[in-house]
């Protein structure tokens, strides 16, 4: 079964380009592949919980906003 976080994949994307990063820089930053990252991105990965609270820290955000859970970004 494949599951599809779908709060990830509308959050993420808008959340990099308004710090102006590139797929590649996200890569970089979480150590991981430009092909890991855009499965990140898509929603198509599990995240572990300390990632996701390094991208909510990092764009400012709740990781219930990163989620989809809510619209509050703080």
């Amino acid at each position: 079964m494949k599951i599809i976080l779908p709060g990830i994949a509308e959050r993420l994307q808008p959340l990099r380009q308004e710090q102006n990063k590139t797929q590649q820089e996200m890569a970089n930053m979480l150590e991981c592949t430009v092909q890991h990252y855009q499965r990140i991105e898509y929603g198509k990965v599990n995240l572990p919980s300390t990632t996701l609270i390094f991208l909510a820290d990092y764009f400012g955000v709740t990781t219930d906003y990163l989620l989809g859970r809510t619209e509050e970004r703080k």
